[in-house]
């Protein structure tokens, strides 16, 4: 059996990789590991939407979004990854700066669980013989949750003590602990680490000096949290601005998982352990008129579908016999990962509830791309008393992978992109193609018929979708 290490990042876009992106982000060590090392997945989507969601997709390979709100694993499924492979021999340890991982009860199937607090203002250690100073005018940040009248922006960086090195980011302290667990373990056989990087989440807090780099010329207020609203509330030099201090901390985070990385080269692991790199969502930072992942503004009236910004996100595997050097055009999600890592690493699972997820090890294994005809991402929604869709929702995305589709569109009606010419999703032609998109809405509607969707879910979705 082989060992299986599973790196997670948070808010880490698609298109930061690579040349991608209309503005361009540093990120050796993740291009040289998909050009040299292992696969990339070019059309993974995010499932169940956001973060504990998503990992609750990864540790269960159950679809969860259609069922269940954000809450505590153990109340969604009785599968979970470590449990399950621990009964077949392996040695599980989490490790992880996310805040939100210890109280959603991830940690109680793993042998060990290690957590640095602090990110997104998680209180570990008070101080408050000192003020909260405010970072950032309150009108350009999210609002709440607040603590004392602070924003999340001021709290985290007062509850930190205000870290201006980068030995102080969080993404380097998780990757030191993460070579130190693997310098005193690494003859563990088999094991499973499942290492959680916050970053680049916001509030985004890398060194002004490198933030300089992707903005030399801005001498405002540093712009480091967004608003979760419209981008029209930022000035053109703020926006710039938001976009580089993101830019900056995803730097780093390419930078600590190149030492992760490089310490397994050291080790001489990479034959007999299974790397998966991927994240959770990515984030709006002005596309559509928007920066964050969803509408949590309380001037901001639209729905807020999970365009590609959002959704899209970059899937990496490597080591063991998997090729190196591939780039895969096929379509999969984050229940896959469960079923594709356990066929990967030769190891046979028992699960509790059968598995929602396919295997693609056989794409890996033959460089083929014939597994989801749709990806759909959507988060839990409660629909009102009469069968809508709550008002400033996130709203799914659906894609074949050359058609986006926005069953509710952010006005209402249903949208369609031509994502072959239109990456991010910035022309509708909805009303040019009605025949792409009744079938993409008609495959929406059975894909939540095949996950056992509640007849209400069902019936609010087909009601509220105009085609």
């Amino acid at each position: 059996m082989k060992n299986i290490v599973l790196l997670i990042t948070d808010t880490f876009r698609y298109d930061n990789l690579e040349d991608r992106a209309r503005r361009p982000i540093r990120t050796p060590e993740l291009d040289a590991f998909s050009q040299r090392r292992g696969t990339s997945i070019e059309g993974f989507h995010t499932g169940s939407f956001p973060t504990i969601p998503h990992r609750t997709d990864v540790a269960t390979s159950k679809l969860g979004w259609p069922h269940f709100p954000w809450q505590p694993i153990d109340l969604s499924s009785r599968n979970h990854i470590a449990r399950l492979l621990g009964r077949q021999g392996y040695v599980s340890q989490l490790i992880c700066d996310c805040p939100h991982l210890f109280n959603a009860r991830f940690q109680q199937s793993f042998t060990a669980a290690f957590q640095h607090r602090g990110q997104e203002g998680d209180k570990h250690l008070l101080h408050l013989n000192d003020d909260i100073p405010v970072v950032m005018p309150h009108a350009k940040t999210r609002r709440v949750p607040s603590f004392r009248g602070s924003t999340l922006a001021d709290t985290h960086r007062w509850i930190n003590r205000d870290v201006t090195t980068e030995a102080g980011t969080f993404s380097a302290r998780t990757a030191s602990t993460t070579v130190q667990w693997l310098e005193e373990n690494y003859q563990a056989d088999p094991f499973f680490l499942w290492v959680d990087f916050f970053d680049p989440h916001e509030p985004w807090d890398a060194p002004e000096y490198l933030v300089k780099r992707y903005d030399p010329e801005y001498t405002g207020t540093p712009m480091i949290h967004c608003n979760y609203g419209p981008a029209t509330d930022y000035t053109d030099v703020e926006l710039q601005n938001l976009w580089a201090h993101y830019a900056a901390e995803t730097e780093l985070v390419d930078r600590h998982i190149g030492r992760v990385l490089q310490k397994l080269d050291d080790l001489e692991l990479w034959d007999d352990t299974i790397v998966v790199i991927t994240s959770d969502h990515g984030t709006s930072i002005g596309e559509h008129n928007r920066t964050g992942k969803s509408n949590i503004c309380d001037h901001d009236k639209r729905y807020w579908p999970i365009y590609p910004e959002v959704s899209h996100v970059p899937f990496l595997i490597g080591g063991a016999a998997i090729p190196d050097g591939a780039s895969l055009q096929l379509l999969a999600q984050p229940v896959d990962i469960l079923p594709t890592l356990a066929e990967l690493a030769g190891v046979t699972l028992d699960p509790r509830e059968p598995f929602e997820g396919i295997s693609f090890a056989p794409c890996l294994r033959n460089g083929t791309e014939n597994h989801r005809e749709l990806s759909v991402t959507g988060g839990f929604i409660k629909p009102t008393a009469d069968g809508m869709v709550p008002p400033e929702s996130t709203t799914p995305w659906v894609t074949d992978g050359r058609w986006g589709f926005a069953p509710v569109g952010h006005n209402g009606p249903a949208e369609l992109f031509d994502l072959s010419v239109d990456p991010f999703a910035e022309q509708d032609v909805a009303a040019d193609h009605s025949d792409v998109t009744g079938s993409l809405f008609d495959g929406f509607i059975d894909y939540l018929q095949k996950h056992n969707a509640s007849k209400e879910l069902v019936k609010c979705w087909t009601e509220n979708t105009a085609v």
